[in-house]
């Protein structure tokens, strides 16, 4: 079994041929699917985080120290 990202090389002709060439299989993989893609739940957390802190951040040396906790 063969997963891939949907990135247009890895859909050419060649890459196809040898797959099959090989016995190997794909799996059905939709593009940009946001649910499969945990680094989207991560940005969605520090974001919720970010907004729900008081007082907000002001200044970037802040964000720094924020992002390490």
């Amino acid at each position: 079994m063969f997963m891939d990202d949907n990135s247009p090389p890895h859909g050419a002709r060649i890459v196809t041929a040898g797959l099959q060439e090989l016995g190997v299989s794909r799996i059905v993989w939709p593009a940009m699917n946001y649910g499969l893609n945990p680094i989207e739940h991560v940005w969605d957390q520090l974001k919720q985080r970010l907004d729900d802190r008081t007082p907000p951040l002001s200044d970037l040396a802040e964000l720094y120290v924020f992002v390490k906790e």
